[in-house]
């Protein structure tokens, strides 16, 4: 609570939290590279809407995102109505990220499968777009169904509730681009970014959507430290001082919003200066 009422306090857009349904002991199989230990603060991860219920009633105005909800794990119309609940309270603010999940032992811990994660989150999607939209509601699909009914409530936000999608293999980013409100790339180098939002805009253009109405917003799992870091320090990761250097780089491919998640996981009043620091060096 202290850390989101400090960045609102000094400006910053959003706060951000995150889906995690277990701390699976071991190497895991990681989306893009080898097996190795989850990092550490996945270890106690709090329920993300219920944690922006709380934060919601504690501040004013700051955005309150999620990167990302596993849509599998889910209902469309109870995460419609849970959602949409969270941004009547909030008064508009809500940001949801949405994934198709990748950790094996959660879905084991879910019971739920992973063969139809790709259609199967584009129509969670459609249907939890037709639970927001107006009533009588009803949807039939493949894995979902909505009897006609009225739903409520809905969100404040009248074009709903922005979706944005992560991803990293050009299918999940062209479903992004034909289906979302916009775009989630985890930056692991500028390369990589850069390839990331390119394909996706061109992904984009193919789907027959203007680009420039879909929002980027990158999440930077990196260490932000008090002394500068080595030249093998992650991209967008180090001092403020070295962050904000990245985010120069970054500012030239157009994207709309970087959050951080701190995995050096300082304690708390130096995640706070560090906070404040970051925000002078970048501005």
């Amino acid at each position: 609570m202290r850390l989101a009422q400090e960045a609102e306090r000094l400006g910053y857009a959003a706060v951000w939290t995150h889906e995690r349904l277990l701390y699976a002991l071991g190497d895991v199989p990681q989306p893009g590279g080898p097996p190795r230990p989850l990092p550490d603060h996945y270890r106690t991860t709090y329920e993300p809407i219920e944690t922006l219920a709380y934060v919601a009633a504690k501040t004013t105005g700051i955005k309150l995102g999620i990167s990302v909800l596993v849509a599998p794990f889910h209902v469309p119309v109870v995460l419609a109505r849970r959602l949409a609940t969270l941004d009547q309270f909030s008064q508009g603010r809500v940001i949801a990220g949405l994934g198709q999940g990748w950790m094996e032992q959660e879905f084991i811990a879910a019971n739920v499968t992973r063969k139809h994660r790709g259609r199967g989150v584009e129509e969670f999607i459609t249907a939890m777009r037709a639970a927001w939209g107006p009533n009588p509601v009803t949807f039939e699909g493949l894995f979902y169904r909505i009897p006609t009914a009225q739903i409520n409530p809905k969100p404040i936000q009248q074009s709903g509730i922005p979706i944005l999608m992560g991803g990293f293999a050009p299918p999940a980013i062209e479903r992004a681009a034909r289906m979302a409100d916009g775009f989630n790339p985890i930056a692991i180098s500028f390369e990589a970014l850069e390839a990331l939002v390119h394909r996706f805009r061109t992904a984009a253009l193919a789907a027959g959507r203007n680009p420039a109405t879909l929002k980027i917003v990158v999440r930077a799992n990196v260490p932000i430290t008090d002394l500068p870091m080595n030249d093998n320090r992650p991209f967008l990761g180090g001092s403020p001082e070295q962050v904000a250097s990245d985010l120069l780089r970054v500012r030239g491919l157009n994207v709309d919003h970087v959050f951080f998640v701190n995995v050096a996981q300082p304690p708390l009043d130096d995640q706070v200066r560090l906070l404040k620091r970051l925000q002078d060096e970048a501005a």
